[in-house]
């Protein structure tokens, strides 16, 4: 079985519901967690906001936020998965924004830089991660580092 279904299914198990706002991991967060059965019991919501004026929009993230720092960043991370648990009102909540590349990086922002917003209970954080390769392999590492930090808040 792999690891992401494991995790997912702990979570049925124990009745954690989640929630997903994603940009750069383009719905692959809320697909791969999908792909389980029984999933329906937990998963609440997944949105994609991929564009800065989806997540000012969606997610009320503040336009001066976007402005001040970039879509790709900490503040921005932070902003989006806050909005979406008072949104979802799930247990987990995971935001995603980050550049895939293969363009798009800067000597500041390269491409592979990811932040992952979470929020579980009370607690909340961002992992930022550089993670090296083409566009779906960073992708995928977006996915795997979001699911084994839940694995391990759990």
């Amino acid at each position: 079985m792999p690891s992401y279904k494991k995790i997912i299914n702990e979570l049925i198990k124990r009745n954690f519901s989640i929630s997903v706002a994603e940009s750069c991991s383009g719905g692959q967060l809320s697909s791969t967690i999908t792909k389980v059965s029984g999933v329906s019991k937990i998963f609440n919501m997944g949105i994609i906001t991929y564009s800065n004026q989806a997540k000012i929009n969606l997610l009320k993230v503040p336009t001066s936020k976007i402005v001040k720092h970039g879509a790709v960043s900490k503040e921005v991370a932070l902003s989006m998965v806050l909005n979406l648990a008072k949104l979802s009102k799930s247990k987990i909540c995971i935001s995603t924004t980050g550049i895939s590349g293969p363009s798009g990086g800067s000597k500041n922002k390269p491409v592979g830089l990811v932040y992952i917003g979470i929020k579980f209970n009370k607690q909340v954080f961002v992992v930022k991660k550089i993670f090296i390769g083409d566009r779906k392999k960073i992708q995928n590492d977006t996915v795997n580092c979001a699911l084994q930090t839940i694995k391990e808040l759990i």
